[in-house]
């Protein structure tokens, strides 16, 4: 089995020796996400404006890896205040509102660049039954 490594300019490029992704086989495995936004080092202010941009970031490397939201089977959120779990919650709804993922959260010390919120997911490659014509998503 080969290991692919996915790699976007859509998505903040990693700050460390790690890839944005990996796929092999059907599964898609990224690294966690932060609230970056792409090309800078820029963090939003809150936890919702940083859920959000960390989401964003991971549509951005499933994508490159030829899947989508819908297809995250797990999620794990890292979170620097399980107290904000609420205000995150709802922004991750929003992108999760159909057949949510499995997810685990939890609280940690520190995240990198000072976030309040990291994000990884498992996914499948794009496999959708009606092939690119009916695929709900953009990977494939």
């Amino acid at each position: 089995m080969d290991k692919e490594i996915i790699a976007t300019n859509q998505a903040p490029a990693a700050i460390g020796p790690y890839s944005q992704g990996t796929r092999t086989a059907d599964f898609i495995f990224t690294a966690g996400q932060l609230g970056i936004v792409p090309g800078t080092k820029d963090l939003g202010a809150d936890i919702e404006s940083q859920t959000r941009q960390a989401l964003e970031n991971l549509q951005a490397v499933l994508k490159a890896g030829s899947s989508c939201l819908d297809h995250v089977l797990k999620t794990t959120v890292f979170m620097l205040d399980l107290g904000e779990f609420p205000r995150m919650n709802a922004v991750y709804g929003a992108f999760f509102a159909k057949n949510p993922p499995a997810r685990s959260t939890v609280q940690v010390a520190a995240l990198p660049m000072g976030a309040r919120v990291e994000i990884e997911a498992i996914a499948l490659a794009c496999g959708c039954a009606g092939g690119p014509e009916e695929c709900t998503c953009d990977g494939c």
